[in-house]
């Protein structure tokens, strides 16, 4: 896959991150991240893990799962491939540099979809979505586990005040949980059925969105 114009920037980025991300990531987004994994494996074995990264989330499941895990980052692929080995985590079936937006997959192939911590990065966002609607199985859902910024108020006040520092560590207040809320409406076949906060003090939020069957 050659770089694009959008997603060259990114692969640069994620290229200076790989070395430290676990260090700087990993009890911070943990709990979001095994939300995100519970819910995608109760929808079904069979998940995509969209953005896998280094892999810190492939650990949280369960032996019976089968787990596909796609990454932009060959740097951050790298390291997951060594988690998967050195920890023996059978149940991860193939880890591949790809686009979200581009995905390789035939149609209605997994149980469930989970990104975290990745849509707000991705230069078309409602792409991705789409992509990752195509290649879900009727019923079953988009899971997502990130930060989006608060709608109105004096958090959503704050937030626009720190939006410099969050855009420097990969999340973005700008981006509000009603456009990919917005984005389920215009489809006609995903719903949003939860949106809850997390850990940090609902700094996280977990969102699932439904195929229809």
């Amino acid at each position: 896959m050659t770089d694009g114009p959008t997603t060259a920037p990114m692969r640069k980025a994620y290229a200076r991150w790989a070395p430290i991300y676990d260090i700087v990531y990993d009890k911070l987004t943990e709990p979001a991240a095994r939300a995100a994994v519970n819910a995608a494996v109760a929808c079904g074995p069979r998940v995509l893990e969209a953005g896998v990264g280094t892999g810190l989330a492939l650990g949280y499941y369960p032996a019976h799962a089968e787990v596909h895990g796609v990454d932009l980052s060959e740097d951050m692929l790298r390291r997951a491939q060594e988690k998967v080995e050195k920890r023996g985590l059978t149940h991860v079936k193939s880890l591949q540099v790809m686009d979200v937006t581009h995905l390789s997959f035939a149609d209605e192939t997994f149980d469930a979809v989970t990104a975290q911590f990745i849509i707000t990065l991705v230069p078309e966002p409602e792409v991705a979505l789409s992509e990752f609607a195509r290649v879900l199985k009727p019923g079953g859902e988009i899971v997502l586990a990130n930060h989006f910024g608060q709608a109105s108020g004096p958090i959503a006040a704050l937030e626009e005040l720190a939006s410099p520092i969050a855009k420097a560590i990969g999340w973005s207040s700008a981006f509000k949980a009603s456009r990919v809320e917005a984005w389920a409406r215009s489809t006609g076949r995903m719903e949003v059925v939860e949106l809850k906060s997390l850990f940090p003090a609902g700094f996280f939020k977990l969102m699932r969105i439904r195929k229809s069957a």
